[in-house]
């Protein structure tokens, strides 16, 4: 059956324009972006065909142009249009957290985050550094590899938040296996930065972990 033959509420661009892109599905979401699907198969169906292809969004979203363009329904056009969505996305986050208003949208905190660390086949462990009205000042990569193998040092999370006069700090790493739930060694690295952060007058509002699903805020479950 043709999506056009949906019920309408049930159609993912009605959806989207009735309730909010967040109201849709991974396959929804992509339906929407690859516009039509394959002969025997509605967008909805290629796109699901896809996410398991790739094992995720975060799969199909991060291959490269040889691998996307292998794919059935695929191809070069379809591939420079993602990139160009992408970069787009990108760019919005940063220019709303970057245009000195004060940071009062979790939501858009956690995509501009997302979208900077999403991409990493590796773990990447960044400081949003804030002043004292909670104003970007400097986002930093300061320390790659995994928690466990490659240790985060509090003692140059401080520095880098002397060095910008920081008066608050949000912490987002990112987990390569697409599983955005903390680990021990996360949630004893983030009590160790607190700690140390806190004999300055620094305080740390947040911490994302960066995975396949919405990122996961230990503000929002009770960690900080």
């Amino acid at each position: 059956m043709a999506i056009t033959d949906w019920a309408e509420d049930e159609r993912p661009r009605e959806k989207l324009l009735q309730r909010g892109a967040n109201a849709l599905s991974d396959a929804e979401l992509l339906a929407i972006f690859l516009r039509t699907g394959t002969k025997g198969k509605t967008a909805v169906d290629l796109a699901r065909d896809l996410l398991e292809e790739f094992g995720s969004l975060q799969g199909l979203l991060g291959a490269d142009q040889q691998r996307f363009c292998q794919c059935h329904g695929l191809g070069n056009a379809k591939y420079a249009q993602l990139q160009a969505v992408l970069e787009m996305a990108q760019r919005h986050f940063v220019e709303v957290i970057n245009r000195g208003d004060a940071l009062t949208s979790p939501e858009a905190t956690r995509a501009y985050l997302s979208a900077q660390l999403r991409g990493y086949s590796y773990e990447v462990f960044a400081c949003l550094f804030l002043d004292n009205q909670h104003r970007v000042i400097q986002l930093e990569e300061l320390f790659r590899g995994t928690i466990d193998s490659a240790s985060v040092y509090p003692r140059e999370v401080v520095k880098k938040a002397l060095y910008h006069n920081a008066a608050a700090i949000i912490f987002a790493h990112n987990h390569p296996s697409g599983i955005n739930e903390p680990s021990q060694a996360d949630k004893h690295i983030t009590n160790k930065l607190i700690q140390s952060l806190s004999l300055f007058d620094i305080r740390v509002l947040d911490h994302f972990i960066i995975g396949d699903d919405r990122p996961y805020s230990f503000a929002e479950h009770g960690l900080i």
